[in-house]
């Protein structure tokens, strides 16, 4: 299990997500969002935002995909 907080992953708050992959991070970010949002939450706006734009257009976001999956896979343990 590995950890990563909404900073590491594009957002403006450090909420930690865990998982067994960067994958379960990634979506857990994504939770994390789409709540902020409808909470009204601003601050997590853009963030918001800019992983809608990765959900519709993978290709093009697969830099920020792989920079997260080395970020995960770099990160110990625990």
């Amino acid at each position: 299990m590995k950890t990563m907080t909404c900073r590491a992953l594009g957002g403006p708050c450090d909420l930690a997500h865990q998982g067994e992959s960067a994958d379960d991070v990634i979506n857990a970010q994504d939770a994390h969002l789409k709540a902020a949002e409808k909470a009204g939450d601003a601050t997590h706006q853009d963030a918001r935002d800019a992983m809608k734009g990765r959900w519709r257009h993978p290709r093009r976001s697969m830099g920020w995909y792989r920079d997260t999956k080395a970020a995960f896979a770099a990160l110990p343990e625990g």
